[in-house]
């Protein structure tokens, strides 16, 4: 797994660097082919700020915590991880093949539009069906997700409904 180590106002140690990679590299189990692994450290005050995105194959497992301690936040990391794993792991294996490509993903930008601070995140959109885009929102935790429709080329959105199920937008053509 490759894994890359962000910080914002603070010293990454030798030895928090070699405690992430040791954490991490448990993962590897999980995945078949190549992973790509970004640890974003930040600290506010006294709050240690963690959060660790793993992009494999065409999906993403993101968590984030903060905690007292950089080793703390990236123990409860780990589990949310893990956990997210774990419970969607027949789906998973079914999607996850040798082949897989790590998606490109940029940082966010905020911007303030007159009374809104709009929260910019730009990513490439990939081609998959309605199930692996629900399988994907419900991986990060989002209440839509958008995708590129595998059948049509269309770029649709799918999202949770209050009832539990869930829907798709697909633009009309005209």
């Amino acid at each position: 797994m490759k894994i890359t180590i962000n910080a914002r106002k603070v010293t990454v140690s030798r030895d928090l660097s070699d405690h992430i990679e040791k954490k991490l590299a448990k993962f590897d189990k999980f995945f078949p082919g190549e992973a790509e692994a970004t640890v974003k450290l930040s600290r506010v005050r006294d709050i240690e700020r963690v959060e660790v995105t793993i992009a494999a194959g065409p999906f993403l497992f993101r968590s984030e915590d903060e905690s007292s301690t950089f080793m703390n936040a990236l123990d409860c990391c780990m589990y949310s991880i893990e956990r997210q794993i774990r419970k969607n792991k027949t789906r998973l294996s079914k999607r996850l093949r040798d082949n897989i490509r790590i998606p490109e993903y940029e940082s966010d930008d905020v911007a303030e539009e007159g009374d809104f601070r709009i929260r910019t995140k730009t990513f490439t959109l990939k081609p998959m069906t309605a199930e692996e885009a629900i399988l994907q929102m419900n991986l990060l935790g989002h209440e839509f997700f958008m995708f590129a429709d595998s059948a049509s080329g269309e770029v649709c959105t799918v999202y949770k409904r209050h009832d539990g199920d869930y829907g798709m937008i697909i633009p009309e053509k005209g």
